[in-house]
């Protein structure tokens, strides 16, 4: 049989148009796929078919095209951008003699490159061995003899079959620990739920700017770069919003046309945090002449994860590279529902933050709150926030602020300093003279 080359790798595309499923941006994308997973294309050969061949997905007569540009290009690798069943990859591979990888693997590469948490991994490992336990067979028939030899003779056991069964314990294991990773991601969202902060998710279509908008926001310096996938571990950083507080931002994994159904079940934990969101800051490349189409792709995932129901904010950015001013765009009842952004540049960042500010900020405390004398540190915290209207003191040193601001804001200011929030319409007790104040 052939030899699996270790890496790289001039590659031949091969895309096949069906009817109903035409589409001229998949093919760039695809070869943007390939790129990102290091692959140099030499060539790209398509198709028009009703529906794929059993043996080979492209029918004889294409199967024999794309053995010929093998041996022109010296391919090492034969990219398809479509889902192949176990037998078709092993007939291409021994008419083509050369490895064969179909959309799924492709993306499980890229994948793999990209992991850099913990998390990251057993996800990418766990996704790998799945799409691997229907394709053990694969080019090798010594997998099909039985062991034998002194210490090695068992119950007829074949050395498939023996992979097969160590292949399950690991998929097990890997479950266990991902379980284990889920429990914990669950506890610190309900710590973060207990101290009553709002968390925003960034959502989108892959390579659509998340990671590049998440670092000016927040300085975090997670890697970005202008490929598909750049991003695939979650991060978590704070945000501070004047009207409302501290934000957890969350940065997620970008989502992609065609993802396979079981990449998002083994993402699933990841994906959580845009299913526990207040707000999803749904991002869209606003050069992207199929920018619609992104968005109803990016819905559809949502709605296999379980997060279709999360309140979105459209961003539209890379701005930058179109002739427009940012702007903020409200519905009929003045709630945000676009705005338009640069990450790069940096313009309308002050509008997303007002967007955010509205949609996350809860009903507004509005009333006069009184604080005991030891609570100098907290009333110092309220003025501070620009919360206070007036100020009175009472003759025993307590003092009565007139505040407005967001009423989670102000039950979690006070929790921390042990005051109780008990709002009243005007202050009561006796007074000093002359001792009400302006701020």
């Amino acid at each position: 049989m052939f030899e699996r080359p270790r890496s790289g790798e001039c590659a031949i595309l091969v895309h096949v148009d069906f009817p109903g499923d035409r589409d001229p941006e998949d093919l760039q994308e695809f070869s943007d796929l390939a790129t990102s997973a290091g692959a140099t294309p030499v060539a790209v050969i398509t198709a028009v078919r009703s529906s794929p061949d059993p043996k080979y997905f492209v029918g004889s007569g294409k199967a024999e095209e794309i053995h010929l540009a093998v041996v022109e290009h010296k391919a090492e690798v034969v990219l398809f951008n479509h889902s192949l069943s176990p037998s078709q990859e092993r007939n291409l591979e021994k008419l083509l003699q050369c490895r064969v990888l179909d959309r799924t693997g492709l993306i499980l590469d890229i994948f793999a490159q990209r992991a850099r948490s913990f998390e990251g991994k057993l996800q990418v490992e766990l996704a790998q061995l799945q799409h691997l336990s229907t394709r053990l067979v694969r080019g090798w028939s010594h997998l099909e003899r039985q062991k034998g030899g002194i210490g090695l003779r068992g119950p007829g056991e074949t050395q498939l079959e023996t992979d097969r069964r160590l292949l399950g314990a690991r998929i097990k294991q890997l479950h266990r620990r991902l379980d284990k990773v889920q429990r914990q991601r669950a506890q610190g969202r309900r710590a973060r739920t207990r101290a009553e902060l709002p968390t925003a998710s960034l959502v989108g279509y892959t390579n659509a700017g998340k990671s590049t908008l998440f670092n000016t926001l927040t300085g975090a310096g997670v890697y970005a770069a202008d490929q598909l996938f750049a991003t695939l571990d979650p991060t978590l950083r704070r945000l501070d919003i004047a009207e409302v507080g501290p934000v957890i931002l969350a940065d997620t994994v970008g989502f992609v046309k065609h993802l396979p159904h079981d990449l998002v079940a083994a993402f699933r934990a990841t994906l959580e945090e845009t299913r526990g969101a207040d707000l999803l800051l749904h991002v869209v490349d606003a050069s992207d002449p199929e920018r619609s189409e992104r968005i109803g792709q990016v819905n559809q995932v949502l709605q296999e994860v379980g997060a279709g129901e999360v309140p979105q904010l459209l961003v539209y950015n890379k701005l930058d590279r179109l002739d427009e001013p940012p702007r903020l765009e409200r519905d009929a009842e003045g709630r945000p529902t676009r705005v338009w952004v640069s990450a790069l540049s940096g313009a309308g960042l002050g509008l997303l933050r007002e967007a955010l500010g509205d949609l996350l900020k809860g009903p507004l405390a509005c009333g006069w709150l009184r604080l005991p004398a030891a609570a100098g540190r907290l009333r110092a915290e309220l003025f501070r926030s620009g919360a206070v209207r007036q100020e009175r003191f009472e003759n025993g040193g307590a003092c009565w602020l007139e505040v407005v601001m967001p009423r989670t804001e102000l039950e979690r200011q006070c929790a921390r300093q042990g005051v109780e929030v008990r709002l009243f319409s005007a202050p009561e007790g006796d007074f000093l003279a002359g001792a009400a104040q302006a701020p």
